[in-house]
């Protein structure tokens, strides 16, 4: 497996990471596809014999280096860790306790630098790269989101200092901005209004300059082309892709 380029996608159940995960295995990556949910894990990797599930939490450094290891074990190697995985606390300051204070930012930041971590002393030998998915609420604030702008706020500033230390070593890393997307999580932030799915998506599509929210396959094809050596030269970037919503 190893002669194939080895990529590692956390948060890839549903949404935007199984849409990376499918992209890059359409492009001739192995990948491990990391999450939470067992039945939509397993039902991705059968979608493709490229895709290896890998089930588990993700709460600490110790999982996070064990993941590292555990894809090292069914790869072979490691090219790519696209860190995905994220969550959405909805409340302003005074209404986010401290348990949704941490858990968003453990989740948001510090497993992303946690396997960073892991994964720099392997894709230094191989010219490997990062991508970690951040927001457009990482580069502008929001309403009601004041733990997950927080947290990707950081997560933006934690790439591009990481980027400057690699740099020398060849290994590439950049950040991904996705504004509204079409997934589960627009969904359930509709429903703590009371729209349905078809009303949240409806709402969501008429507040973006375009028209449209983002589809997760176009945040996966912009993954693909940043993990490609097309992008050689790009490195430190945050990348916004939400129909103009920063324009």
């Amino acid at each position: 497996m190893s002669a194939r380029k080895a990529a590692l996608v956390t948060g890839a159940s549903s949404g935007i990471g199984a849409a990376i995960a499918r992209r890059l295995a359409n492009d001739g990556w192995q990948v491990l596809a990391a999450g939470r949910d067992a039945a939509r894990t397993n039902s991705l990797a059968e979608s493709s014999p490229a895709i290896h599930p890998w089930v588990g939490d993700l709460a600490n450094s110790t999982d996070a280096d064990r993941l590292v290891a555990d894809c090292l074990r069914a790869l072979g190697g490691l090219d790519l860790l696209v860190n995905n995985a994220g969550i959405y606390e909805i409340a302003n300051a005074e209404a986010t306790t401290d348990d949704a204070w941490q858990r968003t930012l453990a989740i948001n930041l510090s497993m992303p630098f946690y396997l960073s971590r892991a994964a720099i002393p392997v894709l230094r030998e191989r010219r490997g790269a990062i991508i970690n998915i951040a927001s457009d609420w990482g580069l502008k604030g929001g309403a009601r989101a004041v733990a997950y702008c927080a947290s990707k706020g950081g997560l933006v500033l934690m790439t591009r200092a990481m980027a400057i230390d690699h740099a020398h070593e060849s290994i590439r890393i950049n950040a991904v901005c996705p504004g509204d997307v079409e997934t589960p999580m627009l969904y359930r932030s509709g429903a703590t209004r009371g729209a349905d799915a078809k009303t949240a998506l409806r709402e969501a599509d008429a507040e973006s300059r375009t028209g449209r929210v983002t589809k997760p396959e176009e945040v996966a094809a912009l993954v693909a082309f940043l993990a490609s050596d097309d992008a050689a030269q790009i490195t430190g970037a945050a990348l916004p892709i939400d129909g103009g919503g920063l324009a």
